[in-house]
């Protein structure tokens, strides 16, 4: 893959075609993604799924070259040819090697400078058929929903945090999340919501489930990526099989509750205050106030049958 951009585009769709039928996504265990930490570049694949690999658009000329660049002169300078904290983020595939999941301009440029190997971060994400899974399984009619990103982790120099998982999990988790989202948590599983988090990032969603056990509490699935990778799989809208499963939603952000359920004209919007020390609390009196009416309406349909 070191010709022109007209052979790697070649080579590129040839790799996409031997995978095709063949290779698939696998779970990898723990320990095996925190031990790898660099892999040839000649084991990864690119996504088909990715506009990378789309015929119509593919590999950005531009964008390889300026990595390109930047390798070459971290290299002239002396240093590694990478930066160790942009890892290529990939997905172990069977029978062998991985997928790229995001990165693949980075490798393209490692590639063409005849780098063999490349930094990776391994993940394990839920696909469709996971969530399909999920969902088939759940007794659940309600969810809610949080972005864990923007809402429920926080920087470390925040004054409303939960207390750090002991020893030795705050070195395998060192994120920290803001204070009473593990009692809301559990009020919301009390109340017969599945949780579902969201991240813009590619987090391995088998670390963040464990992750919330260790705070005594579950979720029910994580969905990464959600914007990227329904317009690299051509418009799949993996919301629209959610909306399906279940006849009420609570969206919970930073200031706002909002409640969306079958039936409904309009969205019901309850403001929060905003003041991070009593956020969880405010969302809990919401859900009181919701569990009230559900009650009110079967008490109200028992007397009238």
């Amino acid at each position: 893959m070191a010709g022109g951009s007209t052979q790697f585009e070649a080579d590129v769709q040839q790799a996409v075609q031997k995978i095709k039928g063949v290779y698939f996504p696998v779970k990898t265990g723990m320990v095996a993604r925190l031990l790898t930490k660099k892999a040839a570049c000649r084991d990864l694949y690119p996504n088909p799924e990715d506009e990378f690999c789309r015929p119509d658009i593919g590999p950005n000329d531009g964008i390889i070259s300026s990595y390109e660049q930047q390798f070459l002169a971290n290299i002239r300078d002396g240093l590694y040819y990478f930066h160790d904290n942009e890892p290529i983020i990939i997905e172990q595939l069977h029978p062998d090697g991985y997928m790229i999941i995001n990165g693949h301009h980075r490798w393209a440029a490692a590639v063409k400078i005849g780098q063999p190997e490349i930094p990776v971060h391994v993940v394990n994400l839920m696909h469709e058929a996971d969530i399909r899974e999920i969902l088939r399984n759940t007794k659940h009619e309600k969810r809610a929903t949080f972005d864990l990103d923007e809402v429920l982790v926080r920087s470390g120099d925040d004054p409303y945090l939960e207390k750090p998982l002991p020893a030795p999990w705050d070195k395998t988790y060192k994120v920290r999340i803001r204070l009473g989202v593990p009692a809301l948590f559990h009020e919301l599983e009390k109340s017969g919501y599945d949780i579902w988090l969201y991240s813009a990032n590619y987090p391995s969603a088998d670390d963040v489930q464990e992750y919330f056990r260790l705070y005594h509490v579950n979720v029910s699935g994580v969905i990464a990526a959600l914007g990227k990778r329904k317009a690299a799989a051509g418009g799949a809208d993996l919301e629209k099989l959610m909306q399906g499963r279940y006849r009420s939603t609570l969206h919970i952000d930073n200031d706002m509750v909002l409640q969306i359920s079958s039936g409904m004209k309009e969205p019901r919007e309850f403001p929060l205050s905003g003041a991070p020390e009593t956020w969880s609390q405010e969302i809990i009196e919401v859900l009181e106030k919701l569990d009230g009416e559900s009650e009110g309406r079967v008490r109200r349909y028992e007397s009238f049958v």
